[in-house]
């Protein structure tokens, strides 16, 4: 068997210098290294860098300050360089020259005004730095369709291309550009390497038995060196690595040739060809062609099969099923979530099974839906929910006219307004993105349309949740609930299907004006039964701790005998309150404010006054203290009022002694007059 090895095959003159640079910094710095996306599209090579040290990273917000960044070969947009440079970083830009061209064009042009249009992959890390360089604003186009669905314009275009396409690709696309627009300039950025080993590939696949195309499976040149041979030669087979070969003799084909991308390492390509020499020396009655084909999984339209995932991005996800060609899930075939993230929902490895769209997609590749195989399953799951009226849990993903539509395995259930929730609900859109738990109530077998209710669980479950607490309700008992609403009177609690009301005075121990002051609804509390009657259905709540009783408190730190500081509060007709903690007032009867009588407790007190007093008594059961302000610093009233006092007295005095003398007179006449008369 001969065996015919492309001379371009392997790295290309960009690839090389990426690499060469990031190798060259391991041996010479001594801080963190990182790539901006994997250097290439080369899991080998990848790999091995990151056994070294070199970090793989997609964002730049991920790279660690004082640390070595290395601009892949695929160059990045030019926000991206305003993002490193704003941090203290040190950068290594290994851009492929042919691309840094590009870039520097794209960004020309669009600055005169031009219509930038990209022929290549819009998910593709090289044309999404591209489309960088003229704000984002590129057309991007891949093939004829979507070249089709450009409005023809008066714009003047230009047109530049992804270096890794095809020529064929190029030109068909541009005839039909200039079609449409009156003002077209074109731009052939095809590397000229990429055209060489495209052209050498192709000639040697027309000569040969079986074609190897050596690359890796993210690879957007190896996959177009894979689509060129395989025109030209049936048996061309993609391969990464020789352990993709099948160890079986190869005795009845005469040629065979290899390729490889522009991002495949020498070592690679080497061990591929000296496998093929150790299969090629083995004696065996199998051929190639039987012994690789019999190992590849044939796949048919409809089909369910199971493979493995290894790769994606936001737009598709790649699974290998061990057919010849990789299989491609589009995001929207995936899931119906919304909130999807490929990054923290898919792993590298991970098994899944999909429904076979199509197995050739017009690219080579097997088209696939996962929603596929989660409706099939669903729709069996969901007619059993039905038929059994157990519940499901689905997620809420939009609000339409009339309720909500709820997914379950990838099935849309509308859910009703009035079936939402056991409450009114003004604005729906606060259950977007909810899972909940509903009940199938209705089912359409022929249009295939179900119909849940939330409320109907939520329902059954408040009556569950009230039967129990009914059953088991007495007085002292603690329960946890939630506020359902305020009132001027007290706050309603729910305690489990079962509202009850801890009234105003039951809310703190002190004094309140609205229950507001202290919940509010929606608050999760702690409550203890007051009362209850099972006959009317009604709950009295107590929400305040005994233990948070400012009187017990007090008894702990007050006794008779003890002088405290206090202010006063309030002045009554009979003395003063006077405060020693919040809520806890005591009494300074008139008597003991002063050894000096008074006639009110504002001839010598006044509110907020600080004054020291002793306790004489403390009853915690009546919650009352009695206080004296004379036992420890009597408050006697000014010297003038002491003054005013002593004269208004002696007055008195004086007043009494002549109503005496007066007295004394008039009873002496009367005496003198009864003599006479005797």
């Amino acid at each position: 068997m001969e065996i015919i090895v492309a001379k371009t095959a392997g790295f290309c003159f960009g690839v090389k210098k990426a690499v060469d640079l990031a190798y060259d910094l391991v041996g010479k710095v001594d801080r963190p290294i990182y790539t901006l996306g994997p250097i290439i599209h080369n899991e080998q090579v990848v790999n091995q860098l990151r056994s070294k040290g070199v970090n793989v990273v997609n964002h730049a917000k991920e790279v660690v300050e004082d640390s070595y960044v290395v601009i892949r070969a695929h160059g990045v947009s030019a926000d991206i360089y305003n993002e490193l440079s704003k941090k203290k970083l040190v950068v290594e830009d290994a851009t492929c020259p042919y691309v840094k061209k590009i870039q520097n064009l794209v960004k020309e042009k669009y600055e005169e005004g031009y219509q930038i249009i990209i022929v290549g992959d819009k998910e593709h890390p090289e044309v999404i730095g591209i489309n960088g360089w003229c704000n984002k604003s590129a057309i991007i186009v891949n093939d004829i369709h979507d070249a089709q669905k450009i409005e023809p314009s008066n714009k003047k275009v230009c047109v530049v291309a992804q270096t890794t396409i095809t020529n064929e690709k190029w030109e068909s696309i541009n005839i039909y550009l200039n079609k449409i627009f009156d003002n077209v300039i074109k731009f052939d950025t095809i590397c000229s390497a990429t055209s060489k080993r495209q052209c050498e590939a192709e000639e040697i696949a027309k000569s040969v038995d079986v074609m190897l195309v050596v690359g890796g499976k993210n690879s957007s040149n190896t996959q177009k060196l894979y689509e060129i041979c395989k025109k030209h030669c049936e048996r061309t087979y993609q391969i990464e690595t020789s352990g993709d070969l099948p160890p079986v003799g190869i005795k009845k084909i005469k040629k065979i040739g290899i390729t490889a991308g522009a991002s495949t390492p020498d070592w690679v390509i080497k061990e591929v060809i000296e496998k093929m020499e150790e299969l090629n020396k083995q004696d065996n009655e199998m051929s190639f062609k039987e012994a690789f084909e019999s190992s590849l999984v044939t796949l048919e339209t409809g089909q369910i099969v199971k493979g493995k995932i290894i790769g994606f991005n936001n737009a598709e996800v790649f699974v290998d099923m061990g057919f010849k060609s990789d299989g491609i899930i589009p995001i929207e075939e995936f899931t119906d979530d919304p909130e999807f993230n490929p990054e923290k929902s898919l792993k590298v490895g991970e098994t899944v099974e999909v429904f076979v769209i199509r197995v050739n997609d017009g690219e080579g590749n097997v088209l696939l839906s996962k929603k596929k195989v989660d409706s099939i399953s669903g729709f069996t799951k969901l007619e059993e929910a039905f038929e059994n009226k157990a519940p499901i849990k689905a997620k809420i993903v939009d609000v339409v006219n009339g309720g909500v539509i709820a997914v379950f395995s990838g099935i849309r259930i509308f859910i009703p307004a009035s079936q939402v929730s056991d409450r009114y609900v003004k604005e729906l859109s606060e259950f977007n993105n909810k899972i909940v738990n509903l009940r199938l109530i209705e089912y359409n077998k022929q249009k295939k349309k179900f119909v849940g209710s939330v409320r109907v669980i939520l329902e059954e479950e408040k009556a569950k949740q009230s039967s129990e607490i009914w059953s088991n309700i007495e007085v002292g008992k603690r329960y946890k609930g939630v506020v359902k609403s305020l009132m001027d009177f007290g706050a309603f609690v729910d305690i489990g299907g079962v509202d009850g009301l801890v009234h105003v005075s039951e809310l703190s121990w002190g004094r309140i004006k609205n229950p507001s002051e202290v919940l509010k609804v929606g608050d999760t509390v702690e409550v203890s039964i007051l009362e209850f009657d099972r006959e009317k259905k009604k709950i009295s709540l107590g929400y305040k701790k005994p233990e948070d009783n400012p009187w017990v408190k007090a008894s702990k730190k007050y006794n008779v005998g003890d002088v405290v500081k206090t202010k006063v509060v309030r002045i009554v007709p009979f003395g003063a309150f006077v405060e020693l903690d919040e809520g806890i007032d005591g009494l300074v009867h008139i008597s003991q404010i002063s050894n000096v009588r008074i006639g009110k407790a504002d001839e010598v007190l006044k509110i907020g006054q600080e004054v020291e007093a002793k306790i004489t008594e403390f009853n915690l059961e009546a919650k009352k203290i009695s206080l004296s302000i004379k036992e420890v610093n009597p408050i006697d009233p000014a010297p003038k009022a002491k003054e005013a006092q002593t004269a208004e007295e002696a007055k008195t005095q004086e007043e009494v002694k002549e109503h005496k003398e007066d007295l004394g007179v008039t009873l002496g006449d009367l005496a003198a007059d009864l003599k006479e008369t005797e």
